[in-house]
């Protein structure tokens, strides 16, 4: 009996082009294909695969949520597809679990296959459950909605930070720069999707590229132009925008009560 896979993902073009890269791997069986998350589910739960080909974003539930409902034990090897290079990316290295990105590409797709074909052979269960929960936990939010934790580059290594540790957050293209101190780390991505993972009582906006600590903030004043500048516990000091004022303001009034 070949190894029996589940493709899925909302674009039609995207799962027949990894039936046809499967073509020269005869021992993977393709078994199902669903368009959507809540179908996903259903099938993990009712039946028995080795592999899974698992698009992150879904129309109804992301890739993320279908592991989350189906459970991890129902769970088989999975390789992540997803067309945004910085969702989640430098995660899925720290849990040694394999992504593709969009447009899937035939020379990474085989190391990708071939890989799993050796996890599958070798590394038990367990080991991949364990990375599995490690990766489910890195990339979403605490049940609080609040993320403690960051993973970040520094160097050529990735680490995690405390979010109560950070300064502040600068938006930069489909990079954020976290700072810390007198050190600045870059993660890939976006400061929407950085924004909704953040506690809104710690962090608040100061103008549309730049998130502040509210710990770290020691206080607000006029400069000599009279605009609005956030100091912050180190000394730095950032533009803030009348808008963004208010929720800062509105934000400690909260604090005090």
């Amino acid at each position: 009996m070949g190894i029996r896979t589940l493709i899925v993902d909302d674009e039609p073009l995207c799962r027949e082009r990894v039936r046809s890269l499967l073509a020269p791997w005869p021992q993977i069986e393709v078994v199902g294909e669903c368009a959507f998350g809540a179908d996903a589910i259903r099938m993990l739960g009712a039946h028995q695969f080795d592999l899974l080909f698992l698009d992150i974003q879904m129309p109804d539930v992301t890739g993320f949520e279908v592991i989350e409902r189906a459970g991890i034990d129902r769970t088989p090897l999975v390789i992540f597809v997803t067309a945004f290079a910085d969702y989640a990316v430098d995660a899925f290295e720290v849990h040694a679990l394999d992504y593709l990105l969009k447009p899937i590409e035939r020379e990474r797709f085989d190391r990708a296959v071939a890989r799993a074909l050796a996890e599958l052979s070798e590394v038990g269960e367990p080991s991949r459950r364990e990375r599995l929960d490690g990766l489910l936990r890195t990339v979403r939010p605490a049940s609080s909605g609040d993320v403690e934790r960051l993973l970040v580059r520094s160097g050529s290594r990735l680490v995690f930070v405390r979010a109560c540790d950070v300064d502040w957050l600068e938006a930069s293209g489909n990079y954020v720069a976290v700072h810390v101190g007198a050190e600045t780390h870059l993660m890939r991505q976006t400061m929407a999707r950085l924004e909704a993972r953040l506690d809104p009582a710690r962090f608040v906006r100061i103008h549309r590229r730049a998130l502040v600590n509210l710990d770290a903030l020691r206080e607000l004043r006029s400069d000599e132009m009279g605009e609005c500048v956030a100091v912050l516990r180190n000394g730095q000091r950032l533009p803030v925008s009348r808008r963004c004022r208010q929720r800062i303001e509105a934000a400690f009034e909260r604090g005090l009560r």
